[in-house]
């Protein structure tokens, strides 16, 4: 009881940490328990920051772009809800700590754990073995499940669907491993090589997540087995929902509500002000067509503001060894969501915000 205290505790500290949330300030708790684990409660907090600075990325140019309150309202048991868009906020922030812990083990910056040499020695492949230093995902995913699972009180679908969406997230950091090797052999003939498994950069875990959030699944549960107050019938239909999901999925059981408008008690900030892209280079067909998404389809329009922006400019480099450079300004044109006048807009205006629209 006192270790599940202390993990459950820790986590929630961790979190408010994180997200500078007042109500969720680890000053708030007692700790106590083993204090083995707060050996990796810095590297927990810095998962979980690294999870949703990821999540901001991904969702940087989209009606929901993973606002600060996002983790809070997808595990605090009173907000608590089950959209898409929280399932990717589990799946992202429990992969973000699994990497960290695992990163942190591989590097040597904890007593208890390093590498993983468990295959060394074994034949991989036609030509390689495995060898080397592998990155410990096993150590990862069993510190990490330490910590963010024990927020899991409860035994509601909500839990589950929880627990589901954060194992989906550590199955994301095996499943974009890579295989790295090293050549030896006489005169560099790479007769055979040396191999071992090494995470991959976390931006492409975000991108694999990301890809999961837009297939990911709407759990159709018997309304009628789970209001008649059975707990067996209860379970069995959450059992039977979760049957043909495979566990590297994303679920999910509640519809997105509209992100176009400001909701606070949701922490949802509406599109209002958002900037959006228009011109510039590489960009994507989703960035291009962002304007559209969040201000014209949200009944708003897209206002356009010149700001100046000062950057170093005519780099030289001078012997020996400095780079000189001067300050120049520029007027650069950024795009806005702004409110129409009220008698400029059309009646026959409709928000598309339906489905897993962001």
């Amino acid at each position: 009881m006192k270790r599940s205290t202390f993990l459950i505790l820790s986590i929630v500290g961790v979190y408010g940490t994180v997200l500078h949330t007042a109500a969720w300030s680890v000053n708030n708790f007692l700790m106590t328990g083993p204090k083995a684990y707060l050996t990796y409660s810095s590297s927990v907090a810095a998962g979980a920051h690294s999870g949703m600075e990821e999540c901001k990325f991904q969702f940087g140019w989209e009606r929901w772009n993973c606002p600060e309150s996002a983790l809070q309202l997808s595990t605090h048991n009173r907000l608590r809800s089950a959209t898409r868009e929280t399932s990717f906020v589990h799946a992202i922030s429990s992969a973000g700590v699994m990497y960290t812990l695992t990163r942190n083990c591989s590097m040597g910056d904890f007593e208890s754990c390093g590498c993983d040499d468990s295959r060394n020695g074994r034949v991989g492949g036609r030509g390689w073995v495995w060898g080397g230093c592998s990155d410990n995902v096993d150590f990862g995913e069993r510190i990490s499940k330490l910590f963010v699972d024990a927020l899991e009180t409860g035994h509601d679908t909500r839990a589950l669907i929880n627990l589901h969406n954060n194992e989906a997230g550590r199955l994301a950091v095996k499943a974009t491993m890579k295989r790295a090797c090293k050549c030896h052999g006489v005169s560099g003939s790479c007769s055979i090589q040396t191999c071992w498994l090494q995470l991959a950069e976390f931006r492409e875990i975000g991108n694999y997540l990301k890809i999961k959030y837009d297939q990911a699944h709407k759990l159709e549960m018997d309304k009628r087995r789970m209001r008649a107050g059975n707990s067996a019938d209860s379970r069995g239909a959450t059992a039977e929902a979760f049957h043909h999901v495979h566990a590297t999925e994303l679920v999910f059981l509640e519809d997105s509500p509209d992100y176009c408008t400001r909701n606070a008690s949701l922490g949802h900030h509406g599109t209002e002000g958002r900037e959006c892209l228009q011109t510039g280079k590489n960009l994507s067909q989703w960035e291009k067509r962002s304007c559209r998404r969040l201000c014209t389809e949200c009944g708003l329009r897209v206002e356009e503001r010149r700001t100046e922006v000062v950057a170093s400019c005519n780099c030289k480099f001078h012997w020996c060894c400095t780079v000189r450079c001067e300050q120049c300004r520029q007027l650069v044109a950024k795009h806005f969501c702004t409110r129409r006048d009220t008698a400029a807009v059309p009646n026959h205006i409709k928000r598309r915000n339906k489905g897993h629209k962001r």
